[in-house]
């Protein structure tokens, strides 16, 4: 059962135990969420000694709705003391977390989870700000290669397009630029580079680029509305990438499209100095999946969009290498790859020096393969897409 108003919807998932609200809740009495109490009451009684109430999607609530939930939540802890109820919140609606931490402060058995903090382990690693210009530099060397392969993929101009875990914002100018789309929506968790993103926007004049803060596993888009979505680099650093994919899914229209980019790291490889170069890599897959990351991703692609329920799968791999343009700006991001991992994934994770001191070797062996006259570097990226079926 799931009562709803043309505005707001309750329901009960009782695989999950999970009371699920969306919608806006703007009423003007109480009356107007009496079936909406009520269906909560009664899902208590349906659940076992742990539920979870999912805020998630609730846009908004002003305070006549709140307090009926309120008076429903604390009711139930009142009635059961072993029960325990936690409030299922998303930072992207900033609100809601601190209004029903209020409320929890006052019952021992109701808490207050962020849904999405933790599906993000590697956002920390990447959001300072010295790391943006690496991230423009890792984009100007993959354009090269993916603005002849997204034709092969579907993308076309006039097309309404969403660039989801846009980062700063730079695939999404050169897409608009490009590819000309009706409707550009650009979305990310991260506010500094969201920040980031609408500055250099607006110096450049593309204006019309809606750069959205958003959770990427819950998103706040209508279903079926863009003929093309992307992600990318982002499945492998998100520790539950089949969540992320069934709202891209969601998103993507009957008949469009979704684009998606992931890397091998293992596969970096280069000359002279290779073992080393070798070692290091993949020792940087398993610094990954320590963080629950998966940075060997790229060739798992094909199964998991058809596991997402895509059709029509495409898959092709390319090669990103010193000798695309300036190899000192392959040499920059190798260099900043170490500053990462070895300069904090590895020393976060517990590693000794003698560890480290090697780890960072093989990068600058890698830097030297990369400015060598006579030197190779190279770093494997897959890109795959699939059709959401009619």
């Amino acid at each position: 059962m799931s009562p709803s108003s043309p505005s707001f919807a309750v329901e009960f998932d009782e695989i999950n135990q999970e009371i699920v609200l969306r919608g806006t809740m703007r009423v003007r009495s109480p009356e107007e969420m009496t079936d909406a109490t009520d269906l909560i009451r009664r899902s208590f009684g349906h659940g076992g000694h742990l539920v979870y109430v999912n805020i998630k999607r609730l846009t908004h609530l002003n305070m006549t709705a709140f307090r009926c939930i309120a008076d429903v939540l604390t009711e139930a802890c009142l009635a059961d003391p072993q029960r325990r109820i936690v409030i299922v919140a998303s930072s992207v609606i900033a609100w809601s977390a601190p209004l029903f931490e209020t409320l929890a402060s006052a019952q021992p058995n109701l808490s207050v989870e962020i849904y999405d903090s933790a599906f993000y382990p590697g956002q920390t690693f990447v959001e300072d700000e010295s790391f943006i210009p690496i991230l423009r530099t890792q984009t100007k060397m993959t354009w090269r290669h993916e603005r002849e392969i997204l034709p092969r993929h579907g993308m076309k101009e006039g097309m309404a397009i969403a660039d989801i875990c846009c980062g700063i914002g730079d695939f999404a100018t050169l897409i608009k630029r490009q590819f000309n789309p009706t409707r550009l929506i650009a979305l990310d968790h991260s506010k500094k580079s969201l920040e980031y993103a609408r500055r250099v926007a607006a110096e450049f004049g593309l204006n019309s680029i809606e750069y959205t803060y958003g959770d990427a596993s819950q998103m706040l888009l209508a279903d079926n509305q863009f003929d093309f979505v992307t992600c990318r680099h982002s499945l492998q650093i998100f520790d539950r990438p089949d969540i992320l994919l069934r709202e891209l899914y969601r998103i993507c229209k009957p008949g469009g499209r979704v684009y998606i980019t992931n890397e091998k790291n293992s596969h970096c490889l280069g000359e002279p100095h290779s073992e080393s170069i070798r070692w290091t890599y993949d020792e940087v897959a398993k610094l990954f999946s320590h963080f629950d990351m998966d940075v060997e991703m790229g060739p798992k692609s094909r199964r998991l969009l058809t596991d997402a329920g895509f059709d029509t799968i495409k898959v092709e791999s390319f090669m990103v290498t010193n000798l695309d343009g300036d190899p000192r700006d392959f040499a920059d991001v190798i260099e900043a790859w170490e500053n990462v991992y070895a300069g904090q994934m590895a020393v976060r994770r517990g590693d000794s020096p003698d560890f480290i001191r090697r780890f960072r070797q093989g990068f600058k062996d890698h830097v030297l393969a990369a400015l060598h006259p006579k030197g190779y570097a190279g770093w494997p990226i897959w890109a795959a897409s699939g059709r959401k079926p009619f």
